[in-house]
């Protein structure tokens, strides 16, 4: 498949009915995973510590990486920069210190955890997304590991952090949100992000190499038109990509590499 071919069929996911055809079609049962929270902006502290507490309980999935969480854009108009990051309570009041890459360590407060503290960014409701960042250092350039991406489902899952929420579904809301659930199964739907467009995603443990199928990128086409405003992929739908975490034939240090639209062929 040529880059620009990968263009059209993008554009045609993009355009696409809801999940059923696109999943029937490739033989798999399509599902809807729906998050709830108090607000795509406004973030629990105690369900982010509950994250926190998950990443350190199952460390050896990702033994040489830190946690982060991360802050992405929804919307094309969102400005990126200069974002600023709190927490704040009945009393508590804790600025975050945000990088350039507007990554964060969330700090810990006792107090913050009584009074059922919120993280708050200064941005509009539904402009951007959150996600944890597990990644080990060192790695090869344009690679994942996908032991690191296993944690960081899970890590995101338990924090809360996805905020999918298309009012069609919300009565399911509750129904697929435990980590065991989202990241244990061919169905949980957890997306992830490379940091560029994509042409191709690869999987690469010792001999055995597999390319995953189109309709495990771009959020496999299952968005329509109407329901991409209730993604959290929408302005980044050429970055997405679905990854077999809950397969274990493939082990931790399996090598998850990118090509990007970008690069020459």
């Amino acid at each position: 498949m040529t880059r620009q071919l990968a263009r059209v069929m993008l554009g045609l996911a993009c355009l696409a009915g809801p999940a059923t055809a696109l999943a029937q079609a490739a033989g798999q049962a399509a599902t809807v995973t729906v998050q709830s929270t108090r607000d795509p902006v406004d973030k629990s502290y105690r369900k982010m510590i509950k994250g926190m507490e998950r990443f350190a309980r199952e460390h050896a999935l990702a033994p040489n990486a830190p946690l982060r969480f991360q802050l992405l854009p929804r919307l094309p108009t969102v400005d990126m920069t200069g974002i600023t990051l709190r927490v704040a309570g009945d009393s508590a009041s804790i600025p975050v210190p945000v990088a350039p890459d507007n990554s964060f360590v969330l700090p810990r407060s006792e107090a913050a955890l009584r009074e059922d503290a919120a993280v708050l960014a200064n941005r509009k409701t539904t402009s951007m997304t959150w996600r944890a960042l597990i990644v080990t250092p060192g790695l090869p350039a344009g690679t994942r590991r996908l032991g690191d991406m296993r944690l960081e489902c899970r890590v995101g899952v338990e924090a809360g952090l996805v905020s999918n929420s298309s009012p069609m579904f919300a009565w399911i809301a509750n129904a697929l949100t435990s980590p065991e659930q989202v990241c244990g199964g061919p169905d949980g739907n957890y997306l992830f992000f490379a940091d560029r467009p994509i042409f191709g995603v690869r999987l690469r443990a010792g001999d055995r190499v597999e390319t995953l199928p189109f309709h495990m990128l771009y959020a496999g086409g299952e968005q329509s038109k109407t329901d991409l405003q209730y993604c959290d992929c929408q302005v980044m739908l050429d970055r997405t990509f679905y990854a077999p975490i809950w397969d274990k034939s493939w082990p931790d240090d399996t090598l998850v590499e990118f090509d990007y639209m970008e690069d020459a062929p």
